[in-house]
């Protein structure tokens, strides 16, 4: 989506100037009131559900009667404070006060990227080659793909493309979204098409946005340049760090009992947002909206997706794969291909002790 895009590209901006802990500016009354004054004006326009805007807005200015806001004169520290405050009452983690030290641009909300802003984007995700990190055949001829981002489709499907056609051929997949922190719905409607036969088009999800009042439907594709892998199993590895549109991932691919998800519970950020300039150093990221699955009827918001195997992140992949190994192994006959046999129980015995999940 055209909000989602741009909220995207302007958070990571700005979070990687807030990275530098030592980068501060002072603030005063008047700044603190003015990005206060906004903030809740841009929740009460834009924020996908109207009730809870006004009970933010109520929250928010009793705690300003309380004058808690009046010691603050770090710009970062009032940013963290007021994020925090903002998310008091649904709990909500994709509202954000961001803070830049570097004066940020005018924008409106509708604007689409600019061409330098494209090409800015573009250098990027050629960079951390549009979130794919790797892609391997492990011992005993399974599949991995470790995905880091949900980049725009036309960076992703070529890369998508690849991965797929590399690992097709393998006895059963992990897909890893451990470090995924979301990204494009399109391209997880992308990705999770190479999971079904062509002729199987599902409906993934709806997106309502209250910024226009739309619908944005996402199917799963009849059309994918890579080969596309189905009739074996696929695991899915989740942490608390997966989010947004790594998420939506796991929750439609669990929805449609397509994967296991093997992991810990996900952040829980369900609602794509859109970003507003509240002052020269302040943004304010808004959800605008939100998602229906349409085998659930509803999304992961505020309670992340429950993982099938309960398990440390840390230990996910370990867990997965074993998994993956005597699945594969059922799938071939001994007495025919001995080798992979022999493999697939050589990549078993190097794996560490088997623990009971959660």
């Amino acid at each position: 989506m055209r909000s989602l895009l741009v909220a995207l590209v302007v958070v990571i901006a700005v979070s990687r100037a807030s990275a530098q802990p030592a980068a501060d500016l002072p603030i005063d009354a008047t700044i603190r009131s003015n990005v206060i004054e906004r903030a809740l004006a841009t929740l009460t326009r834009y924020y996908v559900f109207p009730d809870v805007a006004a009970k933010i807005n109520i929250e928010v200015r009793r705690r300003v009667a309380a004058k808690k806001y009046d010691a603050v004169t770090s710009g970062r520290a009032f940013a963290e404070q007021l994020t925090n405050d903002l998310r008091a009452v649904n709990h909500d983690q994709h509202i954000g006060v961001e803070f830049s030290v570097e004066p940020v641009p005018d924008r409106k909300v509708e604007n689409r990227l600019t061409p330098a802003q494209r090409e800015q984007q573009h250098r990027r995700f050629t960079f951390s080659n549009a979130g794919f990190v790797k892609v391997e055949r492990l011992a005993g001829n399974i599949g991995y793909l470790r995905l880091d981002a949900f980049a725009p489709s036309e960076e992703a499907a070529p890369r998508a493309a690849a991965a797929m056609s590399l690992l097709a051929d393998t006895g059963a997949l992990i897909i890893d979204l451990r470090s995924n922190g979301g990204g494009w719905p399109s391209t997880v409607a992308l990705l999770i098409s190479y999971l079904f036969p062509a002729e199987e088009e599902h409906h993934l999800h709806d997106v309502y946005s209250r910024l226009d009042g739309t619908t944005q439907q996402y199917w799963t594709s009849i059309d994918v340049s890579g080969k596309r892998y189905v009739g074996k199993p696929v695991y899915v590895l989740t942490s608390t760090h997966t989010f947004s549109a790594a998420e939506g991932f796991a929750y439609d691919v669990q929805a449609l009992r397509r994967a296991t998800i093997v992991g810990e519970v996900t952040g829980g950020g369900a609602h794509p947002s859109l970003v507003e300039k509240l002052d020269a150093h302040f943004l304010l990221i808004v959800p605008n909206s939100r998602v229906i699955n349409m085998v659930t009827h509803t999304d992961w918001e505020g309670t992340g997706v429950k993982p099938d195997v309960a398990v440390p992140a840390d230990r996910a992949l370990d867990v997965a794969y074993r998994a993956a190994l005597k699945t594969a192994k059922q799938a071939i006959d001994p007495k025919l291909e001995s080798d992979a046999a022999k493999e697939i129980d050589e990549a078993i015995a190097k794996l560490p002790p088997d623990k009971p999940a959660k």
